[in-house]
């Protein structure tokens, strides 16, 4: 009933391999997703738009925001709390107090703690009646039903779980510490390491002279009133790194956090 596929003999080795993988569905996705068409820029040269103007020919990548898991995931990732181990039950990473409470009878919910709490994604626990709701403001599914595809909105609460949930605060004090500790003596050179873990680029001398401005507001704020640094750096259970200076953690943090909420950072590019 639909239209003729656009790249048929592409259909057809995709076929014969699978075939002879002995149908082996890990090898063909692994087989896609390394291939370089899959892997391309979503960045498009005025020549390639007139020639594919609606992408039929796969002249470039798609550009799409990051399913809800992976946005969390490379949070942690980027910080260095991710844990990678596979398999194993479903774990309780952190969620807003009360909830449950509120919205299945009583039921009291108990956040895991140590390395249960930066499992990947996939592992969260999920309610039906109370799904996480980081996820779910992410447009991740509700798992009541198949869904083939995600839909993706863009709504301000995004934006705001990111900037004030606990698990996105934590990862970014942990990848200020990176930043202070791994990124270089200089502020440009740390601002620019954690750009990098995030965007996987360098950034641009307009974008590193906004972030630096951004620093520097903020440190003139945070060694001004240590009480302000000291509960910014209270979110989480990860341990506190002692030998660095709250004021100036604080300070990255804010940046890291900013990073955290670039339209870039949670895109597919």
């Amino acid at each position: 009933m639909g239209e003729r596929p656009t790249h048929p003999e592409l259909l057809d080795w995709l076929a014969s391999h699978f075939i002879q993988s002995k149908w082996d569905i890990k090898d063909l996705l692994k087989t896609i997703v390394m291939s370089a068409t899959y892997r391309q820029s979503s960045r498009v040269t005025p020549e390639l738009l007139e020639k594919d103007p609606d992408n039929r020919l796969l002249a470039r990548g798609p550009r799409f925001r990051l399913p809800a898991e992976m946005i969390r995931d490379q949070a942690l990732a980027a910080s260095g709390l991710l844990v990678e181990e596979l398999g194993g039950p479903s774990v309780k990473p952190y969620q807003p107090p009360g909830l449950w409470e509120e919205l299945s009878f009583m039921d009291t919910y108990e956040p895991d703690s140590g390395e249960k709490l930066y499992r990947r994604s996939l592992y969260t626990y999920w309610k039906r009646t109370v799904a996480p709701p980081s996820m779910i403001t992410f447009d991740a599914p509700t798992r009541e039903t198949c869904t083939v595809r995600q839909s993706r909105t863009n709504t301000p609460l995004q934006a705001l779980n990111l900037m004030n949930d606990v698990a996105y605060l934590e990862a970014s004090r942990k990848l200020a510490e990176r930043m202070l500790k791994e990124g270089g003596a200089q502020e440009d050179q740390r601002i620019s390491y954690g750009f990098r873990l995030l965007n996987s680029r360098m950034p641009r001398p307009e974008e590193a002279r906004v972030l630096s401005g951004v620093l520097h507001r903020f440190q003139e704020r945070y060694h001004s009133d240590p009480e302000a640094a000291s509960k910014l750096l209270g979110y989480g259970e990860s341990a506190r790194d002692q030998s660095l200076s709250s004021s100036e953690v604080a300070s990255y943090a804010a940046v890291a956090n900013l990073i955290l909420n670039l339209d870039e950072t949670v895109t597919k590019q």
